[in-house]
């Protein structure tokens, strides 16, 4: 994904992708490059269309994990009970600060914070902000190699086996 994308046309980008994931998410069995179809891009800059497009196709695809991963830390609140664009902001949230990890975690969370206030409901933003803050809290404590065994024994002073099974 492009990186050097100015502040402002990243925002439009999600602007856009959230728009298009709305749509995706209302008509599951549509395709992305169908939906991107509907969408007037032509006064747009290249690199806005891009990016809009990378999210876009990056968070659909990677949707039934990203909503595994809101159903695991996220206890009583399946996706499908969230407002469409709250359930949009967080997929695409986590899909760029912790699948495609082209954006860092908080940016991420900060515009899907505002995207949500902005295209969502009165309670939107302070919703995604909060499952966003509690999925990331549960993955912090999982450690980076995601093994909350390993992250028990860190805490206890567990020294790790190195002996590999020699």
């Amino acid at each position: 994904m492009e990186r050097h994308l100015l502040p402002q046309r990243r925002r439009r980008s999600r602007e856009i992708a959230l728009q298009l994931l709305y749509t995706l998410d209302l008509r599951p069995d549509e395709l992305p490059a169908s939906v991107l179809g509907t969408f007037p891009m032509d006064s747009e800059a290249p690199e806005v269309v891009r990016y809009a497009k990378e999210l876009v196709f990056g968070v659909w695809s990677e949707r039934v994990a990203i909503d595994t991963l809101i159903r695991t830390y996220i206890v009583n609140w399946r996706p499908e009970r969230m407002v469409v664009v709250d359930r949009v902001a967080v997929r695409m949230a986590l899909y760029e600060g912790s699948v495609a990890k082209t954006t860092p975690l908080a940016v991420a969370i900060s515009e899907a914070v505002e995207l949500a206030k902005v295209f969502g409901t009165e309670e939107s933003g302070r919703f995604v902000n909060g499952v966003l803050g509690r999925i990331v809290r549960a993955l912090e404590g999982l450690g980076a190699d995601g093994d909350e065994g390993e992250r028990k024994k860190r805490d206890e002073g567990v020294p790790e086996d190195t002996s590999h099974g020699e």
